[in-house]
């Protein structure tokens, strides 16, 4: 979840490394720091809070002459946000210093060990050990690699980590196991990251590692070895197609409000090569030599799991496929009965959400085919799949994900009619509708999202002073109200629930009171006289009702939001950022972080 960064090269590192870390603050952080090398001598500088406070700190210092070095943002695992906490971390003898992403599961055991032989701890990070570990390595090893190879091979848990040392004073060091970690090929100067946007003004030419190798830079050259047996790993250097532009908020005042309004392009170039027209099937190629599962078990965390739900009905009622969906965290630390032709499909934006990523290993372990869909080309779930689909939502900056949910959601769509054309169980004029439905939905979106704001806008006026909030759904809009709940709460901290409607009367009723707003979604489709009748159920409590509707259904609430209805299902992609720009405003309106809201990051590597 922290962002990593090195550099070794021609230019001064350290503004560059700073550069890298602004690049990366979207991933949520709690302190920063900085390690480098200047007339061989290794000096650290860390700060707690923002990345200013930390370039305050290095206006003081002479850091002119220093062209290699290794930058951190820490978002909390170990220790509390405190400067003692913050990476980079040195070794004893003050000579490595070490970033590291992840947790090392066995860190208590390693300190302990590592206290019997001396060494003193001024931090409660498992990274501290980490450090101090590579140290004692290196007493009983030839090589500062070969000291790195084995103290990996003592910690068990994630890492990716970057070491720098006065030892090699013109060379990082690093490893990877279980969280993304990226080297960036460069012209007299070379790189790695965490993720692609902190190198990105300076190569697009990348090099994906895998868990289980290390690898060594300098200014002119990198190489790629396994850390189990030292062999060298050939690498093809692969070119990202992002550009600088793509990761700044092009006029919008966050990322995240950007981010809402490309939802019509992500649909466009989710659709493309895949719906061609309505007289061709759904292009999915990536699946065309793989069986048709029998049954098909989604899994994913947050708003990818509300995405799976929304997509999972779906997948049933036109494929004839039974679907059920599971909170990764929990299916991961089950004893899962897959059946022979039931397929796994997991969803996330990053590629690279632990508890997913754990899933999907354990479901491969048990035999099962695994379905990737994911944003992140070279990501730990694209390579692990069996197949994997892109969604194609570029990257998203802001914490709060807004366009990867619409991706996913649309890609669900389309194979839901893919599989349901391979089995026979779509009907023609179903296909033919959904078609021509997708197909404009681009269109129809972008022309109705500033009218969306300007009334998203007036309505977070009326309620951001709520303290809480129900988020009411039937059938398909459950999910969404699911997905409303969860973006109010991580936007503006109001508590949020999101419930199926019909089960209001089975406890949480008892909670409305005038004070104790409801959002409920009542589309027009075979439901909304039963949402109606729970909105009325509202009512009757004295509770404030805000309602989002289609045109043309009358219904009695504080609040009316028309959003424009689209063919069956896919009404939900107007709904949806509507709900999005509503928590937008919101938090906005009360001065909250919107892009990098308070205890949250963008992905989650670590349980």
């Amino acid at each position: 979840m922290c962002g990593v960064i090195g550099y070794a090269g021609h230019r001064p590192a350290v503004p560059l490394i700073m550069d890298g870390l602004r690049s990366l603050e979207y991933r949520g952080y709690d302190s920063a720091g900085i390690a480098f090398l200047q007339n061989r001598k290794l000096d650290v500088v860390r700060a707690e809070g923002k990345l200013a406070n930390l370039s305050a700190m290095l206006v003081t210092r002479d850091v002119s002459h220093a062209t290699i070095g290794i930058g951190h943002t820490r978002w909390a695992t170990h220790g509390v946000p405190a400067v003692r906490n913050a990476h980079p971390h040195k070794s004893n003898d003050g000579t490595i210093a070490v970033i590291h992403n992840g947790i090392i599961e066995n860190y208590q055991e390693l300190k302990a060990m590592l206290l019997e032989r001396g060494y003193v701890f001024y931090s409660e990070t498992d990274t501290e050990v980490l450090t101090n570990l590579i140290a004692e390595g290196r007493k009983c090893n030839d090589s500062l690699p070969d000291a790195l190879r084995w103290a990996v091979s003592q910690a068990a848990g994630a890492y990716a980590l970057v070491v720098l040392s006065e030892e090699e004073p013109d060379a990082l060091y690093g490893a990877r196991l279980s969280s993304p970690l990226i080297m960036g090929v460069g012209t007299g100067e070379n790189f790695v990251a965490s993720d692609v946007p902190a190198f990105l003004p300076h190569t697009r030419n990348v090099v994906f590692l895998e868990d289980g190798e290390y690898f060594r830079i300098t200014a002119h050259s990198w190489e790629v070895r396994r850390v189990c047996d030292n062999e060298r790993v050939a690498k093809t250097v692969q070119t990202v197609q992002w550009d600088v532009q793509s990761a700044q908020k092009g006029g919008f005042k966050h990322f995240m409000l950007k981010e809402i309004f490309e939802q019509p392009k992500v649909l466009t170039d989710c659709l493309a090569g895949r719906l061609i027209s309505p007289d061709l099937p759904v292009r999915l190629p990536e699946l065309d030599n793989r069986p048709i599962p029998g049954r098909i078990r989604i899994v994913a965390c947050g708003t990818s799991y509300n995405a799976g739900a929304w997509g999972a009905p779906l997948l049933e009622a036109w494929a004839g496929i039974p679907v059920s969906v599971e909170i990764a965290s929990e299916f991961r630390y089950r004893d899962p009965l897959l059946q022979p032709d039931e397929a796994v499909m997991v969803i996330s934006q990053s590629g690279e959400t632990a508890d997913t990523l754990a899933s999907l290993r354990l479901a491969r372990e048990r035999g099962a085919m695994v379905i990737g869909i994911c944003n992140v080309v070279g990501s730990s779930i694209a390579r692990e799949a069996d197949a994997v689909i892109f969604t194609q939502a570029g990257p998203e900056i802001s914490v709060a994900s807004t366009k990867a949910m619409c991706s996913q959601m649309a890609l669900l769509v389309l194979l839901a009619l893919y599989y349901g054309q391979k089995k026979g169980t779509l009907d023609v004029g179903v296909w033919r509708e959904a078609c021509d439905a997708l197909r404009a939905l681009p269109t129809l979106l972008e022309g109705v999202l500033p009218e969306m704001r300007n009334r998203a806008a007036e309505l977070a006026k009326s309620y951001a002073q709520a303290k809480s909030f129900f988020f009411l759904g039937r059938g398909p809009c459950f999910p969404l109200a699911l997905e409303g709940a969860l973006k109010l709460k991580e936007l503006s901290y109001i508590h949020a629930e999101g419930y199926a409607s019909g089960e209001m009367k089975h406890g949480p009723i008892a909670l409305i009171d005038p004070d104790f707003p409801t959002l409920a979604i009542a589309l027009d489709d075979a439901l909304f006289p039963k949402v109606k009748s729970n909105i009325e159920e509202v009512q009757a409590r004295r509770g404030r009702v805000l309602a989002i509707v289609n045109p043309g259904r009358e219904l009695r609430a504080d609040d009316v939001w028309t959003v424009p209805a689209a063919w069956g299902p896919l009404s939900a992609f107007f709904v949806l950022p509507a709900l999005q720009l509503f928590s937008y405003e919101t938090a906005d309106y009360l001065g909250k972080d919107v892009d990098q809201p308070r205890n949250l990051a963008k992905s989650v590597t670590v349980e």
